[in-house]
């Protein structure tokens, strides 16, 4: 069983058991969180929703809070003189699925 929620402007495809990488949330490290957003459900019965599947929810549990690997960004104009140098760490929150209702 499989289902596809939203959360953080993204979709993410979600089984019972398996730890997602999501955009940060605003939960500490072993609280519980509820996923409402639920697009699609697909098990013994498929799920559609139009745009979210009514009175279904996933259920998780926050593993851990930290932050990606570093991107850098470099910015250059020829012929200026004009060089800058970015870098951006990107937070994230590390969620074990329990349950799809």
């Amino acid at each position: 069983m499989y289902a596809v929620i939203e959360t953080g402007g993204k979709q993410y495809t979600v089984k019972v058991g398996e730890t997602v990488k999501v955009e940060k949330l605003n939960a500490n490290e072993g609280e519980k969180v509820t996923f409402d957003k639920v697009l699609f459900i697909a098990g013994d019965d498929v799920k559609v929703g139009a745009p979210y599947v009514e009175g279904s929810k996933v259920e998780g549990e926050v593993i851990k809070q930290a932050k990606d690997k570093k991107i850098v960004v470099y910015k250059y104009k020829s012929k200026k003189n004009e060089r800058t140098r970015k870098g951006h760490r990107q937070p994230y929150t590390l969620v074990k699925i329990d349950n799809i209702i």
